[in-house]
């Protein structure tokens, strides 16, 4: 795929990206692929999975307490359940309002690490990274944010994703459908959503605007950016998914560069 060519014009460092389809079929690739980059918040997506995969095995459930007074599993995956952004403490009611938290995703881990008495980071491994092959890739710290991974690796998961093998597709569905409609909220380097669509551990595109996809990107697409200049898409409508990975860190660069090149992708498939 000529678009993925692009990435040779972003000022960045070091940049890869691949396009891959439900089958694994991967439609292209450019740069480095095998070079482990840190995710940042990318982890976020691995993590919701393998909370998925404990919500499978029973371990835990998806409306039983977690975090905050009032919160529930399924809000700290959402985005809902009034945790800070970076701070453990509460500082809005559950359901009230989409704040983007890390805090949150590092309660859930704590949460399934309890509930299995595994670790999260070897839970993560065992539950997803093994069964997909994604040798390359490891967790050492927060279940947000931690993360480090090759296109490579990703691109099995985003094959997983629109195919699942490893939870049922009910699931899934369930996890890129907007849980609690019309709550507004900060998608972080983007400002005030209304509404601010979020699924089960992955952001969905709706029809945000701003926003990191592109404008042909169908309201449909989800997926997550992280602030280590990374990002994962899948659409639905296009029957494809895309990974780009870089080691710079997320700002006005990303912002300006990124819509148009899932545009170039897009058009392509």
């Amino acid at each position: 795929m000529q678009s993925l060519a692009l990435i040779e014009n972003w000022p960045v460092p070091t940049a890869a990206a691949a396009v891959v389809r439900a089958d694994g079929t991967v439609l292209g690739t450019h740069g480095p692929t095998a070079h482990r980059f840190p995710l940042a918040s990318v982890t976020k997506p691995l993590a919701a999975y393998a909370a998925l995969v404990a919500y499978e095995e029973g371990a835990i459930e998806l409306d039983e307490p977690a975090g905050p007074e009032g919160s529930t599993v399924r809000h700290l995956l959402a985005h809902t359940s009034g945790l800070a952004f970076d701070e453990h403490k509460a500082t809005s009611e559950p359901g009230a309002r989409r704040l983007y938290s890390n805090a949150g995703f590092e309660v859930l881990g704590d949460h399934i690490a309890k509930a299995t008495d595994i670790p999260f980071a070897e839970y993560l491994r065992q539950a997803v990274l093994e069964p997909l092959g994604m040798t390359a890739t490891t967790l050492d710290g927060s279940p947000a944010k931690d993360g480090v991974s090759t296109v490579d690796d990703l691109v099995r998961f985003a094959a997983e994703v629109q195919a699942p093998r490893l939870l049922d597709p009910r699931t899934v569905a369930e996890a890129m459908s907007v849980q609690y409609p019309g709550t507004k909220g900060v998608l972080p380097g983007y400002g005030h959503q209304n509404p601010n669509d979020w699924g089960l551990g992955f952001e969905i595109r709706d029809h945000k605007s701003p926003h990191w996809t592109g404008s042909s990107s169908s309201p449909r697409t989800f997926g997550h950016f992280g602030q280590s200049g990374t990002f994962l898409w899948v659409d639905p409508d296009a029957g494809a998914a895309c990974v780009a990975l870089t080691d710079r860190a997320f700002g006005p660069w990303a912002a300006e560069v990124w819509p148009p090149f899932t545009d170039a992708v897009r058009a392509e498939l």
